[in-house]
C-alpha cells in the first residue's frame, strides 16, 4: 500500500513543530510496511490535489498568511474540488483559518480564505495560549486529544460541525466550547505541539481517512502505542488539574458565555 502526502507551504506555515505531523504519519505508515511519498509545494508551484491521499497545511504568522492567501486564489478552487472528491485534508491554526471564509487581522487586513470550512476568523486583543484538551466523540476509546494552542484569532462556526468539545483551554474562540471543524474528510484545528505526537489514536484516524478514497474501508494493523497513550494521559491529568483549579463550568450552556469562567 502507498500513502501519498502533500505538505503545502512548508516554508511559510510551519509553527510550533507542525511539520512533525507529517513525520509521525509517515512513520506510522512505514511501521505497517507501507510505501510513503511526501511532496512539498509552495508559492507559485502547481499541484494536482487528486494525486494525493492527504494534504497538510500548518500554521504561520499574519504576514505569511497574507502571502499564502494570495497564492490560494489559484490553488484554493483545486482544494475545494479535492475535498468534495474525498481527499483528506489536515489544517492547523493559520492553515485552518485560510480554509475558512476569511481571516481579519488585528490591523484590519482581510485575507480571503478558500471557503472549504463554514467558519470565519477575526483577531482578538489577547492571545489564546496554553495547553488544551479536547473530546472528539468519533474517536474510539474515549481518550482525549491533547496539545498546545497559541493564536490571537477567534474562529466562529457558521453551522459547521466542530472537530470536538473543549475539556480545558480555549479552542476556537474561548467562548462557545468548540475546537476546530470537520467537513467530509477535511479537519481544521488550533492544536500545535505537533498535534499527533501525543495523539496516536487521532493519527491513525487521519491515516484511515487518507486511505478511504482509494481503498474503501480500511482496518489498520494495531501498533504498540502504550508509551504514547501514557504520555497522553499524563499530559491531560497534569494540565487538567491546573486548569480545573483555575476554571469552573458556567451554569448556563449559552453559546454566548465562555466554556469556562473565572472564579
Amino acid at each position: 500500500m502507498k500513502l501519498r502526502i502533500c505538505h503545502l507551504y512548508p516554508d511559510l506555515l510551519n509553527l510550533y513543530g507542525d511539520r512533525g505531523n507529517i513525520l509521525i504519519l509517515a512513520q506510522r505508515a512505514r511501521w505497517r510496511g507501507w510505501e510513503v511519498e511526501v511532496d512539498y509545494r509552495s508559492l507559485g508551484e502547481r499541484i494536482d490535489p487528486f494525486a494525493y491521499d492527504l494534504i497538510f497545511l500548518g500554521g504561520g504568522p499574519d504576514q505569511e498568511q497574507g502571502v499564502v492567501s494570495e497564492d490560494l486564489k489559484i490553488k484554493g478552487p483545486l482544494l475545494l474540488e479535492a475535498a468534495e472528491a474525498g481527499v483528506a485534508i489536515l489544517s492547523i491554526c493559520g492553515g485552518y483559518q485560510l480554509l475558512g471564509h476569511f481571516y481579519r487581522s488585528a490591523r484590519g487586513e482581510v485575507f480571503p480564505g478558500v471557503g472549504l470550512f463554514p467558519v470565519y476568523t477575526e483577531a482578538g486583543a489577547k492571545r489564546l495560549r496554553g495547553n488544551i484538551a479536547v473530546e472528539l466523540g468519533f474517536l474510539p476509546g474515549g481518550a482525549p486529544v491533547v496539545g498546545f494552542e497559541n493564536h490571537s484569532g477567534r474562529t466562529y462556526l457558521e453551522g459547521g460541525e466542530p472537530l470536538g468539545r473543549v475539556l480545558y483551554g480555549y479552542g476556537n474562540n474561548g467562548l462557545d466550547g468548540t475546537e476546530g471543524v470537520r467537513y467530509r474528510r477535511a479537519l481544521g484545528t488550533y492544536l500545535h505541539g505537533p498535534l499527533l505526537a501525543k495523539n496516536p489514536h487521532l493519527a491513525d484516524y487521519i491515516l484511515k481517512l487518507a486511505l478511504e478514497r482509494r481503498h474503501g474501508q480500511v482496518e489498520l494493523e494495531p501498533l504498540d502505542d502504550a508509551l504514547e497513550m501514557t504520555v497522553n494521559r499524563q499530559v491531560y491529568l497534569r494540565f487538567g488539574r491546573k486548569n480545573f483549579l483555575k476554571f469552573r463550568r458556567p451554569r448556563s450552556s449559552s453559546p454566548n458565555k465562555p466554556a469556562f469562567s473565572l472564579r
